[in-house]
C-alpha cells in the first residue's frame, strides 16, 4: 500500500510512493507541518520529466483530487535542475535536497505530495500513480505484469463505527492462529490470504481458510461478536468444525476477468455473457421480472400494502 497505494497494483507503471512524512515535518510548508502533528503522514509520487510541462499539468492534477473528493496535492517541478517551483519555496533548500535524494529526482522531474490520515492518503496517492503514469505515458504497453498479494491484514479499525471489525475475509486462518489472537493487537494480526493480480486486475482470490471452532470463536469476539452470534448466524460453519473439518483452503479465479486482459476490453461487461445494465437487469433475459403469488407462497413471502405512499 505504500508503494503503490492499492492492494492490486498495475506493475506496468514504473512509479512508486514514498514516503516523506519526516522531511515535512516541522517545515515552512506549514499546511503539512500542522497535520503531521495531527498525526497526517505524506506520501510522494514522482513525475519524471514532468518539470518542463506547463504548470497547467499540475495544476490540473491538483483540481483532479479535488474533484475526486480529497484536499488537493502539492507539487514542485523542477526545470533544469533549479530549485523548483511549487511548495519548494515554503520547504526550502535543505529539505528539497533531501527529497530530491530519497526519491532519486532528476533535473526535470516533478513530484506530488498527499497529506493526511494515512489510510486516505494511501488511496489518494495510488490513484494518483496511476493518474501521472497515464499522463505521462509510463505505463508499459502489450504486456502482461504478474504479482502475488500476500499477509493481508486480519483486521482493520473502521473510523465510523470507532471499533476493531474484520478487514478481509473472517473464516481465513490468521497467522499464528490462536496464540496471535490471545498476545496480538488484532490491528497487527496478519491473515493467510492470497490475491493474484494481473494489470492492476484481481485475477483470482483465496486463502487458508480456519477449521478451528476455538479460532472463529476468538477471531469473531475481537470484531465485537460473543459466541451466541456465531453460534445463531454460522451454525451449520460452527457445527462442521466441531464435527473436525479438516484444514482447507483454495482460490476461485475470474475467468471473465482473465478473458477481458486477453481480449484487451477495459470494459468486463463486453466479455460477460449476460451483463446487466445500470439497473441491474439482464435485458436479454429479461430479468428480473413480475414474481407470481405462487412462487411468493412456495417462499413463504407475503407482500404487505401500506397503503399510498406519502409525497
Amino acid at each position: 500500500m505504500l508503494k503503490y497505494g492499492s492492494d492490486k497494483p498495475d506493475l506496468r507503471n514504473p512509479l512508486e510512493i514514498a514516503d516523506v512524512t519526516e522531511i515535512f515535518r516541522g517545515g515552512g510548508f506549514g499546511v503539512f507541518a500542522k497535520a503531521i502533528e495531527e498525526g497526517a503522514v505524506v506520501r510522494a509520487i514522482p513525475a519524471p520529466g514532468a518539470g518542463t510541462r506547463a504548470r497547467s499539468f499540475f495544476d490540473g492534477t491538483n483540481q483532479w483530487a479535488k474533484d475526486e473528493g480529497y484536499a488537493g496535492l502539492g507539487y514542485i517541478n523542477f526545470k533544469g535542475g533549479e530549485g523548483g517551483g511549487g511548495v519548494a519555496k515554503n520547504l526550502g533548500p535543505e529539505r528539497v535536497a533531501l527529497l530530491v535524494q530519497q526519491m532519486k529526482l532528476g533535473p526535470d522531474d516533478g513530484v506530488f505530495f498527499a497529506c493526511g490520515p494515512a489510510n486516505t492518503v494511501a488511496k489518494l496517492a495510488g490513484l494518483a500513480r496511476t493518474r501521472v503514469g497515464q499522463e505521462l505515458d509510463l505505463i508499459e504497453k502489450d504486456t502482461f505484469k504478474f504479482c502475488w498479494i500476500v499477509d493481508f491484514p486480519m483486521y482493520e479499525y473502521d473510523e465510523v463505527e470507532k471499533k476493531v471489525i474484520f478487514s478481509h475475509n473472517p473464516f481465513s486462518m490468521p497467522q499464528g492462529e490462536m496464540e496471535a489472537l490471545n498476545t496480538m493487537n488484532p490491528l497487527d494480526i496478519l491473515a493467510y490470504q492470497y490475491d493474484i493480480v494481473c494489470n492492476g486486475i484481481e485475477l483470482s482470490s483465496g486463502a487458508i481458510r480456519n477449521h478451528k471452532p476455538e479460532i472463529m470463536y476468538k477471531a469473531f469476539e475481537l470484531a465485537g461478536y460473543d459466541r451466541s452470534v456465531v453460534d445463531d448466524q454460522f451454525s451449520g460453519m460452527i457445527n462442521a468444525f466441531k464435527f473436525g473439518a479438516p484444514p482447507h483452503g483454495g482460490s476461485a479465479p475470474g475467468v471473465d476477468r482473465i478473458v477481458m486482459l486477453l481480449a484487451d476490453e477495459p470494459n468486463i461487461r463486453e466479455v460477460i455473457l449476460f451483463p446487466m445494465n445500470q439497473k441491474a437487469e439482464d435485458l436479454m433475459m429479461g430479468a428480473p421480472s413480475e414474481v407470481s403469488p405462487r412462487q411468493l407462497k412456495e417462499l413463504g413471502i407475503k407482500l404487505v400494502n401500506d397503503g399510498p405512499k406519502q409525497p
